[in-house]
């Protein structure tokens, strides 16, 4: 019989692009043309198994090998698993590799992919009995075995595993060092991704734009952006590629460190930009507190034709979040629910939105439709009720979590904790506290003693509170001195309040509102020397107090107040208001609390300062705008204080309105001259 010329010669079977093209069912015709003829040699099978393979009948391929004593041959065994990884497919590779016949004995190429696979996979038991197998068969300093165990490890954490074989590494490429640095970048280990960095330059061996990437990354995690701004420089005087990839890096890492004007001119520069590029500009500026910039980024992707995704979504939900926008919100919420599947992540950030725009029943509404909730989801719907005042319905929602099995976090307690503070759950807060420590074995952190002391000050336990401090076995920290300095405040322990302002002073804080506390404390106790003392530190920081400004939404969109606000349309309006809401509320009994005004002024200039609070021209600007009954929403983004919270409970009686305030602690619901928090807070 007259065979195909290519087949008189298995090397040119081998290379033949026919045959490497060759359908499946051509290889069937070639594969029975052998057999019949007699002509099937053991390296003619091989080379058909391989064929086989790379057309993708990788059945076929494993049955002409286990057929015949061809199974011996490890080159077209490779061939096959190397055919199941490019299709995506590491169980299957793995699972013909842990199959292979004893006559066929493992190469280099074959324990690589078996341990790429496994890379794929997270297999971290497989790779290593994959590695044990490699280095019992003389394989231990090969250089493509080492690197792809490296890969295998740096991968998925084990980074004390990757050192281990990166030392005894016979020759190390700049694969093997981008993969050490990208593998302590992803095991949260910044630090160590720089520190191998240096010791690769220290080796002579130059980065690439991968390295690159990687150091940048790291420097984003360890907030180091000198360091960052210097690979930036690196890349440029080097005319190194300035890919999407490294430019959004550089834009992630500028804008995590708060210097957003280099970030925006990064991304300013970029000739492409992807979803990937939006989301991280956007998301600096939303984690940045500067929601409405993030939010104009978020319609410009949009209008540039670029869909937003998940991350840019949940940081235009956090923008909205972060200044009340309920209407956007929703439309966002929308978006997300035709385009995506709505998983814990955006369900998180939707909930916290609809909390945080004033609409807890949206938000828990949303929370029941979620079948599969993570704990984060859990953490945060606990946190929305304690922030509304719902202090028992969070405690009930934690213990609903633990009767599903989940395991309460330090987060979940920290959450817990704050709601019962806000409710003034005292002896729910020490019961819960104290088993947190003995029951769940968690020790406290800073922010569940701040939760604990304010709770107690607040409830005017404040002596039981300093006591608590005295117990701490760590130095009590600015923020716990500051939670027992404003229950101190609040319930006039003066006394024992200047001490605590001496001790917060003593630690030199660099915060500008715990500064005004201090300044606050000082001036209720008439000590007016002292307050000019601590407003020269606060002159002297460079920095200033944050001034006050509340919103409201009316008809989708947002208008904005600052005190004695005299830039609005309807300024005139609105002071007439304030001024009819103040003499009815004087007719009820209202007296102006002037010593909310922490200033040396004359009585009648206080009670004016006091009556043109930006909360107070947000209400006046609500009733002028809205129809009888309208509830109306404000977002205030400092605390309200004693003197307007009185005011607004006149008014939610005088206008017959429910009046939701959200100051920076928690939210208050007026109606019918009550607040929620009942004085509380």
């Amino acid at each position: 019989m007259h065979l195909p010329v290519f087949l008189d010669d298995p090397r040119r079977l081998l290379s033949s692009s026919a045959a490497a093209s060759a359908s499946a069912r051509t290889l069937a015709r070639l594969h029975a043309l052998l057999i019949v003829s007699s002509s099937a040699s053991h390296t003619l099978i091989s080379s058909l198994a391989a064929a086989y393979a790379r057309a993708g009948d990788l059945a076929a391929a494993e049955s002409t090998l286990t057929a015949t004593a061809a199974s011996s041959s490890i080159a077209a065994w490779n061939a096959i698993i190397a055919a199941h990884s490019r299709r995506g497919s590491p169980a299957s590779a793995l699972r013909v590799f842990r199959a292979l016949p004893p006559a066929a004995r493992p190469d280099s190429t074959t324990f690589t992919l078996a341990l790429s696979a496994c890379a794929r996979l997270g297999d971290l038991r497989g790779g290593e009995s994959v590695r044990d197998r490699a280095f019992d068969a003389g394989y231990k300093d090969d250089v493509f075995v080492c690197s792809s165990l490296l890969h295998l490890y740096a991968r998925w954490g084990a980074m004390g595993d990757a050192v281990k074989v990166f030392v005894r590494m016979p020759r190390r490429d700049r694969v093997t060092w981008s993969t050490m640095v990208a593998g302590f970048v992803s095991a949260g280990q910044p630090l160590d991704a720089i520190q191998m960095y240096r010791r690769m330059r220290e080796d002579g061996v130059k980065g690439d734009e991968v390295v690159m990437i990687g150091v940048i990354q790291a420097c984003t995690a360890a907030r180091n952006v000198r360091m960052g701004a210097s690979v930036h420089g690196h890349l440029l005087r080097h005319g190194m590629r300035m890919d999407v990839v490294t430019a959004t890096s550089l834009v992630d890492m500028y804008a995590k460190n708060g210097l957003l004007d280099v970030a925006c001119r990064v991304f300013g520069l970029m000739v492409h930009r992807n979803d990937v590029s939006w989301s991280a500009m956007i998301s600096g500026f939303a984690q940045n507190g500067q929601s409405d910039e993030a939010l104009r980024l978020f319609r410009n992707m949009q209008a540039s034709g670029i869909q937003p995704d998940s991350g840019a979504l949940v940081s235009a939900l956090l923008a909205c979040s972060n200044i009340g926008f309920l209407k956007l919100g929703r439309s966002v919420h929308g978006f997300i629910v035709r385009r995506f599947d709505f998983n814990c992540i955006l369900g998180t950030a939707a909930i916290d939105m609809y909390s945080k725009c004033g609409s807890l029943a949206s938000a828990q509404m949303l929370f029941n439709m979620i079948s599969d909730r993570d704990l984060i989801l859990w953490n945060a719907m606990i946190a929305c009720c304690g922030a509304h005042g719902r202090g028992q319905d969070a405690l009930t929602l934690f213990q609903e979590m633990n009767e599903t099995g989940m395991r309460p976090d330090h987060a979940t307690f920290a959450s817990l904790l704050s709601a019962l503070s806000h409710s003034g759950l005292v002896e729910e807060g020490k019961l819960w506290f104290g088993r947190m420590v003995n029951h769940f074995k968690i020790t406290p952190a800073e922010k569940h003693y701040v939760c604990l002391v304010d709770l107690l000050a607040r409830s005017g336990l404040v002596e039981e509170a300093s006591d608590l401090l005295t117990s701490m076995k760590a130095e009590p920290t600015v923020a716990i001195w500051v939670a027992l300095l404003s229950g101190c405040l609040n319930n006039k322990k003066l006394e024992l309040g200047e001490s605590i302002a001496d001790n917060i002073l003593e630690l030199q804080p660099d915060d500008v509102g715990v500064l005004a506390l201090v300044s606050n404390l000082y001036a209720a106790t008439k000590k007016w020397d002292k307050v000019r003392q601590v407003r020269k530190l606060m002159k002297d920081s460079g920095s200033k107090k944050m001034p006050g400004c509340s919103s409201i939404e009316i008809r989708g969109t947002r208008h904005v107040f600052v005190m004695e606000d005299q830039s609005h349309p309807q300024r005139e309006e609105i002071v007439s208001k304030v001024a009819k809401l103040d003499l009815e509320m004087r007719k009820m009994g209202y007296i102006p609390r002037t010593e909310f005004v922490y200033h040396d002024l004359e009585e009648e200039v206080k009670e004016q300062q006091l009556s043109y609070h930006s909360e107070r021209l947000a209400i006046a600007f609500g009733l002028l705008n809205t129809g009888p009954g309208t509830r109306l929403v404000i977002i205030k983004n400092l605390r309200v204080c004693g003197d307007c919270h009185d005011a607004i409970k006149y008014i939610s009686k005088i206008a017959d309105r429910e009046i939701v305030v959200r100051d920076a602690k928690r939210f208050h619901h007026f109606k019918d001259g009550v607040c929620s928090c009942r004085d509380y807070w």
